[in-house]
């Protein structure tokens, strides 16, 4: 029985990025997959949906290339090739995962893992058929067997959420999997749930021509942002013409030959119907614990997820969890932060538990939406005394020549210490301008440092020092 002082169950961007982390440290290592290096993420969510996300720009802009000066033929567009462009992406990242972990001597043993004991994991065959196009497994890997590891780390991620009555088909109701390899572009399309996996697929959708209807239950779209920044974001979409509907529940679902009829219910009471071409459910995703071997073990689960200590520790000594298994924010970014510092913890090195209001969002629609931090109604119901800074890009030089006039940049300060608690971004780029904001945080920036910081010019990040100046009265620009 091989024997290992770390073994990760998953290899999506949390478990893979542990595992290197731990070879590095000098720790025996292996990572067990059964599906996809890379996980959801890279094969099934972030980058292929960012593929998707480009050409729609692109195509945007090609048909409003006349306000810039360039004429020609209105664009059209190829629905295969943005598709299989957007799955070139995928399988070229999940390739280089393979690279990464050969490079760091990493074993990848392929199969479905459970705990058969304590220290103890079985790999067997899947007991689920895998998404297809399934890319091949690595040409050096490990198979099926009983393994041993002092360490054991569970990064086995989430999968759609399934409402009753939405259940998936693969044809009339989809799920992401679906609305990434579509074989055309349905006329019409009903997203149901509008956190960031609805919402950038009803973006994409909708900038190739699809109508598309948007419904949340709850009261406003993008619940987990700041209610302006999300209010503001709702009034982009429905001049692109997306019809949105908030508060309003799916309650039932008739399928016909090439199309389906919804049934909505809103808050009062009130139900309509709908016939679109296709479905998407969207309604957010649940953690993967099941078949793991978690209870024998004694390892405690809390609202569906693993309940961890911060560093990754759960109930069950030298079990850890990490990711999404792991509770929200079930965001790539922040999988990968727990599982550094879950190994580095295992080895010894100085850890801090994960602060979650430091982990960034990012939703990739247009315009773009991102934050950090408290929003305002969650600042003022934690007692804070606050300051809030505003700044529209329409007054911001780079936004005016680069023809993205519209999104508003919203700081959120304590008003008695200047502490930064939180930054909302909607706007051209503002997945990349706030990783600024993040940085300030971390850091505990104060106020009046970013008010000294010096911004070039002409650039979009002007927009967030002008924000920070409002707060205090001090905006030049606006």
């Amino acid at each position: 029985m091989s024997q290992y002082d770390v073994m990760v169950i998953g290899g999506g961007p949390g478990g893979y990025v542990a595992a290197i982390r731990a070879a590095q440290l000098g720790l025996k290592t292996a990572v067990a997959e059964r599906e996809h290096l890379g996980g959801i993420c890279l094969n099934w969510g972030c980058i292929p949906t960012k593929a998707l996300l480009r050409s729609a720009e692109i195509y945007r802009l090609a048909n409003e290339a006349a306000q810039f000066g360039v004429t020609g033929a209105r664009a059209g567009y190829d629905a295969s090739r943005i598709v299989a462009r957007s799955r070139e992406a995928a399988a070229r990242l999940n390739a280089g995962v393979g690279f990464l972990l050969k490079k760091n001597k990493v074993d990848v043993i392929w199969g479905e893992a459970r705990l058969s004991g304590k220290g103890e994991v079985k790999i067997g065959a899947p007991t689920k058929p895998p998404v297809t196009p399934q890319l091949p497994a690595p040409k050096t890997i490990l198979g099926e067997g009983d393994y041993r590891a002092s360490h054991i780390i569970i990064a086995t991620g989430a999968r759609p959420r399934v409402l009753p009555g939405l259940e998936p088909d693969g044809r009339l109701v989809w799920t992401y999997f679906e609305a990434l390899k579509p074989e055309r572009f349905p006329k019409s399309l009903l997203v149901v749930g509008a956190g960031a996996i609805g919402v950038e697929f009803a973006s994409f959708f909708r900038t190739f021509g699809v109508e598309v209807t948007l419904v949340e239950a709850l009261p406003h779209i993008l619940p987990a942002e700041d209610a302006e920044i999300a209010a503001f974001a709702r009034k982009s979409f429905e001049k692109q013409g997306i019809v949105i509907r908030t508060a309003t529940t799916v309650a039932g679902l008739e399928k016909k030959a090439d199309s389906v009829v919804a049934r909505l219910k809103g808050a009062d009471g009130a139900a309509d119907t709908l016939e679109v071409e296709r479905v998407l459910s969207a309604a957010g995703v649940v953690a993967n614990v099941e078949n793991l071997g978690l209870e024998a073990l004694g390892v405690a689960l809390e609202k569906g997820v693993i309940k961890t200590d911060g560093l990754g520790r759960t109930s069950a000594p030298g079990i850890y969890a990490i990711g999404d298994v792991a509770g929200g924010p079930m965001l790539a970014h922040k999988a990968e932060h727990e599982g550094v510092s879950c190994v580095e913890a295992i080895a010894g090195l100085p850890a801090h538990p994960l602060d979650k209001t430091l982990v960034p969002g990012c939703t990739y629609c247009h315009p773009q939406v991102a934050s950090v931090g408290l929003t305002e109604e969650r600042a003022k119901a934690e007692g804070f005394e606050i300051r809030v800074g505003r700044f529209p890009y329409l007054a911001n030089g780079k936004a005016i020549a680069l023809g993205e006039p519209e999104g508003l940049v919203k700081t959120i300060f304590d008003r008695k210490t200047g502490r930064l608690l939180g930054a909302h971004l909607v706007g051209a780029e503002a997945t990349e301008l706030v990783q600024g904001f993040v940085i300030a945080m971390n850091l505990e920036t104060t106020e009046e440092e970013l008010m000294k910081t010096i911004f070039p010019h002409p650039t979009l990040s002007e927009t967030m020092h002008e924000s920070v100046l409002d707060a205090y009265g001090r905006a030049v620009h606006v």
